[in-house]
């Protein structure tokens, strides 16, 4: 089970780092789209929107629904949600390092008020 939340964490972090997927994603989590009008923006070939696709189908961001010839994409936010989970111990330990160099500084300005 830990290997697997790892590995789909990988997955995520992964897909994520390229712009046109973050991009993809953000539009899907408006609306569903099908592949030809997620294309219609970039200035890749066909190919390379499949590839994107693929990686994100496979940290199972999108899900693809057909229809006839046409494929539609929408956004599953739910890695996305344990990826945020992740990140959370990151966020509280830079709250806590940032509130400490508070205490400390507003301690030295007190110190050398008196």
């Amino acid at each position: 089970m830990v290997k697997y939340k790892q590995e789909q964490l990988d997955a995520v972090f992964g897909s994520l780092e390229h712009a046109i997927r973050r991009d993809m994603l953000r539009r899907l989590a408006r609306r569903s789209h099908t592949v030809s009008e997620l294309a219609q923006k970039y200035d890749v070939s066909l190919p390379a929107i499949s590839k994107h696709l693929k990686i994100l189908e496979e940290a199972h961001l999108i899900v693809r629904r057909r229809e006839g010839r046409q494929y539609h994409i929408a956004f599953d936010p739910r890695p996305v949600k344990t990826a945020m989970e992740h990140m959370q111990f990151y966020l509280k330990f830079w709250n806590q390092q940032l509130d400490s160099l508070k205490d400390y500084l507003e301690k030295e300005v007190t110190d050398n008020d008196e």
